[in-house]
């Protein structure tokens, strides 16, 4: 069995593999011991250094640090020294967000598993082995399945301090806790609800596709994030909770600010400006939490609101909400909106980049639209929106031949899965001829009791997508000599714009 452990070194070397934040504590001490607390520390084997920039350690391997601080840094004042940890350690995790399929790679022809120290966790690579995990949860928590990868400053803590207190979410419980949050879930987003909203999501689909077909007439190029797939998930998320249509662009502006200020680095001018928009977004789900308690209507807010906060008041009228239920269908409804239009805005934006790619699969989508459903699997599976979420196991357990202690982090990486050859074949070949059982075998979204309840959805908002741009804009093409950079997350993988033309 390979045994996994830290490195066995001092406190603040070992926080430093987690964050930036614990890096940098390190050196700010006196200059000259930054590059020893945060290079060099007690490493008793080399890790991997790859081309890609990304570090890797297998499992029984130990590595001190993440970051590595220059000689210019380690003799530079210490606040400077701290910064250059911060810059560095960021820029090596925004190489591996924006491209880990190396990693990926690598990790599923090594034997057991491999510690991501840039992750702090252990990466499960294999189909097999992920698959295990997500069918365990009594063994494998989901609590910390969405840890940030920034820590808030003090002043953009302060302005979080004044909403609402946190909250556990479907994304983050399991057993009952989680069958709970799930329930209103899974009665918001059934068959019969999508279907019923398969016809708004066709007009609001045509709608911005002729938006941007004049957008690229009038400029000769357009932005399809901007202009087509940001707002189509976030109209037809707003229309699924019940939101009112004026309501939904500030939804989603902030919705982003709240992924921003967990998950990239802003300055502190920029934390605050985010954080704002975080307590105007409880703000605005707590208003219409509190408004369908008093009036029920037919949507996903007042599902979740009567799942979640029940109204057994034997009086006259319905009973207020308290503080502790608001403050819980705050966190789920703002949950529910970010994962609603996020993802599917990531999927919808890497489904159209790769089929421009590789313009013999989209010819072959011009001539055979019967092959659209096709092309959604595999768009799904060649590039997933959500590349994966972390777990911790609650005890030790023995995973791909790794012993765990209890408390150790998993990453889940459901986008290696969908390019593990185990599962399918020719998996880095992007073919929407693929054939079953491998068109719907996938992990694109998750598997187990936390499988994506709104799956359907997204599905039905992509197929209206390539079928409105197929019809409409047969010609559609990516801009010729741009670089089509990746957003630097793992949570909704997308292009960060797409500039296309005809």
């Amino acid at each position: 069995m390979d045994q996994a452990r830290r490195p066995e070194h001092t406190e603040e070397a070992t926080a430093a593999v987690a964050t930036p934040e614990a890096t940098a504590e390190a050196a700010e001490r006196a200059p000259g011991d930054v590059a020893e607390a945060v290079t060099a520390e007690a490493t008793e084997e080399a890790a991997e250094a790859t081309a890609d920039g990304t570090e890797t350690v297998t499992a029984g391997a130990t590595r001190a640090a993440h970051a590595e601080v220059t000689a210019e840094a380690a003799e530079a004042a210490p606040a400077d020294a701290a910064e250059e940890v911060r810059r560095e350690y960021h820029a090596r995790l925004d190489r591996l967000q924006r491209d880990p399929y190396p990693l990926y790679d690598r990790a599923r022809r090594t034997a057991g598993l491999t510690f991501v120290p840039l992750l702090d966790a252990w990466l499960v690579a294999r189909d097999a082995d992920i698959r295990e995990v997500l069918l365990r949860p009594q063994d494998f928590s989901s609590a910390q399945s969405l840890r940030p990868d920034v820590q808030p400053s003090p002043a953009a803590l302060a302005v979080l301090g004044a909403g609402f207190a946190p909250r556990p979410t479907v994304v983050s419980t399991d057993g009952a806790a989680h069958r709970r949050h799930r329930a209103p879930l899974n009665s918001g987003l059934s068959a019969a609800r999508v279907a019923a909203l398969t016809e708004y999501v066709t007009e609001q689909a045509e709608t911005l596709a002729e938006v941007f077909a004049a957008a690229v007439a009038e400029q000769g190029r357009a932005d399809l994030m901007a202009h087509y797939a940001r707002p189509l998930p976030g109209a037809v998320v707003g229309r699924l909770l019940g939101l009112d249509p004026e309501d939904v662009p500030t939804a989603v502006h902030c919705s982003y600010s709240a992924e921003r200020l967990l998950y990239r680095p802003l300055s502190e001018t920029e934390q605050i400006a985010a954080a704002e928009d975080v307590l105007a977004l409880q703000h605005l789900l707590d208003g219409y939490a509190r408004d369908r308690r008093a009036a029920p209507r037919d949507d996903l807010i007042s599902g979740m609101v009567a799942a979640l906060a029940p109204d057994a008041g034997l009086g006259p009228g319905p009973r207020a909400l308290t503080d502790d239920q608001r403050c819980e269908l705050v966190a789920n409804l703002q949950n529910l909106l970010i994962a609603g239009h996020l993802t599917t805005t990531a999927l919808i934006g890497t489904a159209v980049l790769h089929l421009l790619r590789h313009r013999d699969q989209w010819e072959r989508l011009l001539a055979r639209p019967e092959l659209i459903p096709a092309a959604v699997e595999e768009a799904a599976r060649y590039d997933s929106a959500v590349q994966g979420f972390r777990r911790t196991t609650t005890r030790p357990v023995t995973l791909a031949g790794t012993e765990l202690p209890a408390g150790a982090t998993v990453f889940v990486a459901y986008g290696s899965a969908n390019r593990d050859p185990a599962r399918h074949p020719d998996p880095d070949v992007f073919d929407i001829t693929r054939t079953r059982p491998h068109t719907r075998h996938h992990l694109a979204f998750g598997h187990g009791p936390h499988g994506c309840p709104g799956s359907q959805l997204a599905r039905v908002q992509l197929r209206a997508t390539l079928a409105v741009f197929a019809r409409r804009l047969p010609g559609l093409r990516l801009v010729e000599g741009r670089h089509v950079p990746m957003r630097p997350t793992l949570i909704h993988r997308s292009p960060e714009e797409l500039l296309l033309t005809c």
